[in-house]
């Protein structure tokens, strides 16, 4: 009789009504997830309603495949809210929540997602990338990389690219990888541009910048451009001339040396000059000659015992310069008369 009060008591005594061996949570209705399944927006998780008073809540969120089977744990995605990213694209989510009282913990698991669509875009160009600076030799060219939209966040990648005059026929400069670039030798007499690459996590996209101005060369004299580089319109021409001894007081040989540009004013290596006196037979002919690397050609002549030394006289010659394997007479050949005293 004794015992029997001592349990009524337990129960009855400060007023309370609940049990004294509490039982752990019971699910009464499951979680759900709420929010729009779409790759970058964010999932929130309703822990659902318990019974026997829990006190925490622990959530565990799932992807599953897109037929809702095979759920795996997602590493790190332990909070109410979750962030949809590309690797749930075409999967089903679902949140797994434990809830805790003093008496332990029960698991309740939510329906399942529909499928995530993916979200965002890649990358797309508004406003070209865009060159500044001066197209000499020695000098430094910047790249802006224009305007582009999509997801972010955006990287950019840059690739230069060096031309021909016309701004076709364009390749990538090895190694020319940075927001900037130098110009060099090789560069002159062709056009620059730039590539744009634009990446992001939906996919990437490239665009490239107008083509620059014609690349001069250093105003300190860089080397002469490729005479194969020369097309029509462009034409050569043959601005300056040398002689050694001049005047020629003898018949003895002498130097003629001959310097070959095209009408944009840049020194054109390996054309081919061919000097002819006259008349005919005042000078022996001489073969053809190649212009070096700063645009020169020298050709050694030689006076036959034709050639009148008198005072206030003349030697003409004739010069033309062609590219090789074109017509003598088409092309962007010239040709030119000059003289040189004799006295």
């Amino acid at each position: 009789m004794t015992l029997v009060a001592a349990v009524v008591l337990a129960v009855t005594v400060g007023g309370g009504t609940a049990a004294t061996s509490a039982s752990p949570p019971v699910n009464t209705a499951q979680p759900s997830i709420s929010g729009t399944t779409r790759e970058g927006e964010v999932l929130s998780a309703n822990p659902g309603a318990w019974k026997n008073a829990p006190s925490s809540y622990n959530y565990q969120w799932e992807r599953c495949d897109s037929k809702g089977n095979n759920c795996t744990s997602i590493v790190g995605a332990t909070a109410p809210r979750y962030t949809l990213t590309r690797d749930d694209v075409n999967h089903h989510m679902r949140i797994t929540v434990t809830a805790h009282n003093s008496a332990g913990a029960a698991s309740a698991v939510s329906a399942q997602s529909s499928l995530v669509t993916a979200g965002g875009t890649g990358p797309t160009n508004t406003s070209p990338p865009v060159i500044s600076g001066s197209a000499q030799e020695g000098l430094v060219l910047s790249a802006d990389k224009g305007q582009w939209n999509g997801q972010n966040p955006i990287s950019y990648a840059y690739q230069w690219q060096r031309c021909d005059m016309a701004g076709a026929s364009c390749a990538d400069v090895p190694g020319a990888t940075g927001q900037s670039y130098t110009l060099g030798v090789a560069d002159v007499a062709h056009t620059m541009r730039v590539r744009v690459t634009a990446s992001n996590s939906r996919g990437s996209h490239a665009a490239t910048s107008a083509q620059t101005q014609l690349v001069a060369p250093s105003k300190s004299g860089g080397a002469a451009i490729s005479v194969s580089t020369i097309a029509l319109p462009d034409r050569l021409i043959v601005d300056r001339v040398q002689f050694s001894p001049s005047p020629l007081r003898s018949r003895a040989g002498f130097t003629a040396r001959f310097h070959v540009t095209d009408v944009r004013g840049f020194a054109i290596q390996g054309a081919l000059v061919y000097a002819l006196g006259l008349p005919y037979s005042w000078v022996n002919n001489a073969p053809e000659v190649q212009t070096d690397g700063s645009g020169w050609a020298t050709i050694t002549m030689q006076p036959t015992a034709t050639m009148p030394l008198r005072r206030s006289g003349a030697l003409v010659i004739f010069v033309r310069a062609r590219k090789p394997g074109e017509d003598i007479l088409a092309g962007v050949s010239t040709r030119r008369l000059v003289q040189v005293s004799i006295r």
